[in-house]
């Protein structure tokens, strides 16, 4: 007992150290920006947190499926689109009150999430988590061929929450819409970690992942565990899509490049750990933007698929997550 509980500090250790390590590059990486360009340097440190806190609630999308089912869901970048569009439509279209179409929106969205859990996965239990991912691909590939025949080719913007006049900051604009960005990620960060550190289902899901056959003789069903992964996976993934929409235009096509990127985002943080996920996303749009300010802009949508590259060859678990078969 004591050598397990050794090995498990020591592991917590050494991923504290990990972390703390990265944190202090990117910090080091803001403050040279803010030094040598000023403003310029700001803009990019605010734009990448804004970004980030996009990634970050998509990545967190990807680490709860992951963590409860071990599967990795590539629709979740089509939730977020999913969640855009619809937004569009109750609001300009429709005509419906914002916070309305948001409500609405996001459940329909969510709806969709748990009816494909229940009616697809659900019922696939104990195939491969090869054939669980390919049907996930194909679930995506037919929302992106709905949503194009629904919604047509052309971006569609949504209005933004509070005014689109910028605020000016020590030389750096901030749209109102970044407050938004900023406030929900917050919310949701801290509702995930009560849901699963202070309620009975969030621990149950928790214990499903580490040990499913143990969680199921102590009365906890790993099939309810999935349905609320799904659940709020989907949840997750529509809110970020609407709360960035005014930022960025929404389109069909918006969620496939949004899902590589959570995705690099939960895998930068450690793929199951929903902590992680948001360091992830913070460091990865920070990284982003900052590379797209230096260079051709082109250039910063390669750094999501370098970071996957380098976090799989240097640390395969990530920041935050565990080696498979640590035990604790």
């Amino acid at each position: 007992m004591r050598k397990v509980v050794f090995r498990g500090m020591k592991a917590d250790e050494k991923r504290n150290r990990v972390l703390w390590c990265s944190i202090a590059v990117v910090a080091l990486v803001i403050a040279l920006a803010l030094s040598l360009k000023g403003s310029k340097g700001l803009q990019w440190v605010i734009s990448g947190l804004t970004v980030g806190s996009i990634y970050a609630l998509v990545a967190m999308g990807f680490s709860i499926i992951y963590a409860s089912t071990r599967v990795i869901n590539f629709a979740q970048g089509e939730f977020s689109m999913l969640g855009g569009m619809l937004m569009y439509t109750f609001s300009s279209q429709v005509g419906l009150p914002a916070w309305l179409s948001f409500i609405l929106a996001v459940t329909v969205v969510t709806a969709l999430g748990a009816g494909f859990e229940r009616a697809v996965i659900h019922r696939m239990e104990g195939a491969s988590v090869v054939a669980l991912i390919i049907v996930t691909i194909g679930f995506s590939i037919f929302i992106r061929a709905v949503a194009k025949w629904i919604w047509g080719t052309d971006p569609v913007k949504i209005a933004a929450f509070l005014g689109e006049e910028p605020l000016r900051f020590l030389g750096a604009s901030i749209v109102p819409q970044s407050f938004w960005v900023f406030g929900f990620t917050a919310v949701a960060v801290i509702l995930v970690f009560l849901f699963f550190n202070r309620t009975l289902p969030g621990k149950g899901m928790r214990a499903a992942a580490g040990n499913p056959d143990a969680a199921s003789l102590v009365g906890v069903s790993t099939s309810t565990s999935s349905l609320l992964a799904w659940t709020m996976a989907a949840a997750l993934g529509a809110a970020a899509g609407i709360i960035i929409a005014p930022i960025n235009f929404a389109a069909y096509s918006f969620g496939v490049m949004l899902g590589l990127k959570g995705f690099a985002a939960a895998i930068l943080g450690g793929l199951g750990s929903a902590p992680g996920a948001v360091v992830g996303g913070l460091i990865l749009g920070v990284l982003e933007i900052m590379t797209a300010g230096a260079f051709p802009s082109g250039y910063k949508d390669a750094v999501a698929f370098l970071i996957i590259i380098l976090v799989l060859l240097v640390r395969p678990q990530g920041l935050l997550g565990k080696p498979e078969g640590e035990k604790v």
